[in-house]
């Protein structure tokens, strides 16, 4: 497969979406997933909820594949996020502020790594 952020090939044979590829955006939009914050933001304007969207992160899960995977900065929080909000469940309570302390608190945690 080619290296989608390769700059090979021609511009006129990748769509830009304001100077970006589409996949520059699904990985900037796929990495900012590891903030339960922002979650926390599209589940009170009710994105989460909406099927559209819910399908959106189905397909996002491409990023699992080790050939993306290598793109994110910060692939375990991101990829456990991709993870969860698979699950209705989630998609609701990410509206609670406990739920986010906690999901914060365990991305914090995962990111220390012990001496």
């Amino acid at each position: 497969m080619a290296d989608p952020l390769s700059s090979s090939g021609t511009q006129s044979s990748r769509p830009l979406y304001g100077g970006f590829t589409r996949f520059e955006l699904e990985l900037e939009f796929v990495q900012s997933l590891a903030n339960p914050y922002y979650l926390n933001h599209l589940a009170s304007q009710k994105l989460l909820q909406d099927p559209t969207f819910v399908e959106y992160l189905k397909y996002l899960q491409y990023f699992t594949q080790a050939e993306y995977a290598r793109y994110l900065s910060y692939p375990a929080p991101t990829l456990k996020a991709l993870e969860l909000l698979q699950q209705d469940n989630v998609r609701q309570d990410i509206l609670s502020p406990d739920m986010v302390a906690r999901l914060a608190e365990e991305i914090l945690l995962s990111s220390i790594k012990p001496r």
